[in-house]
């Protein structure tokens, strides 16, 4: 079994503001910081992190050479990475405020160039029984997951930023749904707690698994092994961007790894409680030693 993440590769400028900036606001930082990220590099980083072999497919810039020997470094195969010699990398403008939170402008660049003939490039080497893990933050997502469903491979999606584009996607063919509130909102197209949320995603997508994140009030699973709950581990936040994709990758590397769900939400909760102690986007991200060796 092999996994591929399809995923975004972006280059992070993030500035330290004391409130998000309002219309017509002009606003002084008093810091700023370039880092490498995008939801496909993070969570690939945290699948690897968290022990799991992972290929990545995308594309840069020239440009973003950075982000590719990141990648290597941090033991992922980037064999599938496309770099593109008149396209800009796609990138971020982050706003981090004084608790932790954030709010992002995202770029797309070389994420957006991905064809349907590179697609089928790297589909080729995959099959049946391996897995495909999806965002939405690169272009011909509803190409790619109709070829891997028609391989047999096992598709997870979070669909995340939620926008027309996820509508475009057959959405019975994902087989794993990650995603938080607000994302989960917009596919069933209600404004309702996580319980009534829970119950018309399973309704939506009976064959799905369904893990919903909620923030400071833990996360939820609801699939094959039940309804199952977890609680977030409390933690002093300095930078949230990265938390659900470290949530994501040290999850479903826990479910590859044979861990039962219950085990495989307190890892996730546990990683990305790390992760929002630490400033940055990939560089946050804590390798497995970090949270099989204590407590948060």
């Amino acid at each position: 079994m092999k996994v591929l993440n399809f995923g975004s590769l972006n280059i992070d400028y993030t500035y330290h503001v004391s409130h998000f900036v309002q219309k017509g606001e002009t606003l002084l930082s008093d810091m700023s910081y370039v880092y490498s990220g995008g939801k496909g590099l993070n969570q690939s980083i945290a699948l690897k992190r968290a022990g799991v072999d992972v290929f990545h497919a995308g594309a840069v810039g020239t440009d973003g050479n950075l982000l590719v020997e990141l990648l290597k470094d941090s033991g992922v195969d980037t064999r599938f990475i496309k770099i593109f010699p008149n396209i800009r990398t796609g990138n971020a403008i982050i706003q981090n405020d004084s608790q932790g939170d954030n709010c992002i402008i995202v770029y797309g660049g070389a994420n957006q160039a991905i064809t349907k003939e590179m697609a089928d490039e790297v589909l080729q080497e995959f099959g049946a029984g391996d897995f495909l893990i999806l965002q939405n933050e690169i272009s011909e997502i509803p190409y790619i997951v109709e070829q891997a469903h028609k391989k047999g491979m096992t598709i997870v999606l979070n669909p995340s930023p939620i926008n027309e584009n996820i509508f475009r996607i057959n959405l019975d063919f994902i087989d794993c749904f990650i995603l938080n509130e607000g994302e989960a909102k917009a596919l069933v197209s209600l404004k309702e707690n996580e319980e009534v949320l829970l119950e018309q995603l399973r309704k939506k997508f009976p064959c799905a698994e369904i893990i919903l994140t909620l923030g400071e009030k833990g996360s939820v699973y609801a699939g094959k092994e039940g309804v199952i709950k977890q609680e977030a581990y409390k933690i002093h936040a300095v930078d949230t961007t990265a938390a659900g994709d470290t949530f994501t990758g040290y999850f479903l590397a826990g479910r590859l790894q044979g861990m039962d769900v219950k085990d495989a939400l307190d890892i996730a909760s546990r990683a990305s409680a790390v992760a929002v102690s630490r400033k940055g986007a990939a560089p946050s991200i804590p390798v497995r030693e970090e949270i099989f060796g204590g407590g948060v």
